[in-house]
């Protein structure tokens, strides 16, 4: 395989989300994530920064129910247990 012919985890994950519809994305910037968040700054999906995972976690959750697929981006540990409380809205609603 050439190396042009490489796919990243950000570019792979890049390409299923737009396949699934996603438009825009809310999150926070970290520094896990900001390979991931590179590639999406070069495709087509919007990325929404918010002030925190919660914050985040909740737009995504509003966004998806208007619009039928949301999408969010944290890093992980502290970021992404600050989301429990929203996805856990979003499940049980």
């Amino acid at each position: 395989m050439a190396q042009s012919d490489v796919v990243t985890v950000g570019q792979y994950l890049t390409q299923r989300l737009q396949a699934a519809g996603v438009k825009h994305i809310f999150g926070v910037v970290g520094d896990y994530v900001l390979g991931l968040m590179d590639v999406l700054l070069d495709s087509s999906v919007e990325l929404i920064y918010t002030c925190n995972e919660l914050n985040a976690g909740y737009a995504a959750d509003a966004y998806a129910r208007l619009n039928g697929v949301g999408g969010l981006c944290v890093t992980y540990n502290v970021g992404g247990l600050s989301l429990v409380n929203a996805v856990a809205g979003a499940y049980a609603e």
